[in-house]
């Protein structure tokens, strides 16, 4: 388990993170959101003592990284995948790091073989892809058994078959009872392994909650219903926890808190002719993009100048 207590890091009058509040709980995988600097990473820095916090605390298992006797063993972490001496192969690499904890050489070869380096355990890891380096990073991660996983980025450069492998490998760790936080920035992704989700954006905590709830905060299922009676299908359709909304003299709605189904069966009670019925749901990146609009600190331009020359 991770625990963040008004986590706060400062540089100089730049304030990284602000005050963050929360607990990142075993048996499930918790995705860590945010746009470009929104503090994540100096946040997942802090959690493993490699920036000192400058106000607050964040624990693991219950104590500081620091404190732990035996830290490869109580939380693994993927942080810069390429922070690997390029003339060491990967299989050195991983001993070098076994030796520091005592940790067997079977352990480093059944690593090797979960991450499926074995054709290139030998091999200098400065020639690695930037895929092959992010499977190398995670056998480092797993090496000592921890009850604590910590990946920043995992999926950066691998392939659709090495994407699938990751996908299985957290929601299994999950399912083992560790305790599995990931950042990403691919929303595809999350809204397939995720479970609950912490968001920040400039350091603050926008949302702690679960995937379903942040999309049914952004509109979660929304029914467009097309009839000429709009008014009358209002007046049915309307009671707690329905929204519904439309174009004065307009014949299509949009319906949120009741399915299409359930609209069907009310418009044909009231012998109201439907036109059309369908349903859309918000996806994970739409409630990002929505709850993060205001919290993105680098803004792309829209437009793109050029020189008028010819090609």
């Amino acid at each position: 388990m991770i625990e963040a207590h008004q986590l706060t890091k400062r540089y100089g009058e730049k304030t990284a993170v602000d005050q963050l509040d929360f607990v990142v709980k075993p048996g499930t995988v918790t995705g860590f959101l945010g746009p470009n600097g929104a503090g994540k990473s100096t946040t997942m820095r802090m959690i493993v003592g490699l920036d000192a916090p400058s106000g607050g605390s964040v624990t693991v298992n219950g104590k500081h990284y620091a404190q732990h006797t035996a830290p490869l063993q109580e939380v693994g972490a993927l942080l810069e995948a390429k922070s690997i001496h390029p003339g060491r192969s990967a299989f050195d690499h991983l001993m070098a790091q076994a030796y520091t904890h005592g940790i067997p050489r079977r352990r480093v070869e059944e690593v090797i073989e979960l991450t499926g380096l074995q054709t290139v355990a030998k091999k200098r890891a400065g020639a690695f892809s930037l895929g092959m380096g992010q499977r190398l990073g995670i056998a480092a991660a797993l090496l000592g058994d921890p009850a604590t996983i910590m990946l920043d980025e995992p999926v950066n450069g691998l392939d659709p078959e090495g994407v699938l492998w990751i996908r299985n490998l957290l929601t299994g760790l999950a399912a083992d009872g560790r305790t599995v936080f990931v950042s990403s920035h691919l929303m595809s992704e999350m809204a397939l392994v995720a479970d609950h989700l912490i968001v920040v954006g400039r350091g603050r905590l926008l949302a702690d909650t679960t995937v379903r709830e942040l999309i049914q905060q952004a509109g979660g299922d929304t029914v467009t219903v097309a009839t000429d009676q709009a008014a009358r299908l209002r007046e049915v359709l309307a009671g707690p926890g329905v929204e519904i909304t439309g174009t004065a003299g307009s014949e299509e709605l949009q319906v949120t808190g009741l399915t299409p189904r359930a609209i069907g069966l009310k418009a044909a009670e009231h012998s109201i002719p439907l036109f059309e019925l369908s349903s859309r749901t918000v996806s994970l990146e739409e409630a990002f993009m929505d709850l993060t609009r205001d919290a993105v600190e680098y803004h792309a331009s829209a437009t793109v100048e050029t020189s008028g020359r010819a090609a």
